[in-house]
């Protein structure tokens, strides 16, 4: 992916295990998590905000729609 193998991301590792110490890093985890979790909601309810000021499809577009959705579901069954 980015160039970085086993070796390398264990010497990370154990920098930021000298640097934090062991007490540190599951704080350190939790509030990467924290933000994380926040930056998805944030983006999630961007997306839902678009959404919203989407142009309401015609009713040739709800259609074609309408038909993909059971070709799709006559495909799985």
């Amino acid at each position: 992916m980015f160039g970085i193998g086993m070796p390398e991301l264990l010497i990370i590792m154990l920098v930021i295990l000298l640097l934090f110490g062991a007490k540190k890093l599951p704080e350190l985890a939790q509030g990467l998590g924290k933000g994380i979790r926040e930056f998805k909601k944030a983006s999630n309810d961007i997306q839902e905000e678009l959404d919203l000021n989407a142009p309401p499809k015609t009713s040739s577009t709800k259609k074609v729609d309408e038909e993909k959705k059971d070709n799709s579901e006559n495909n799985l069954g």
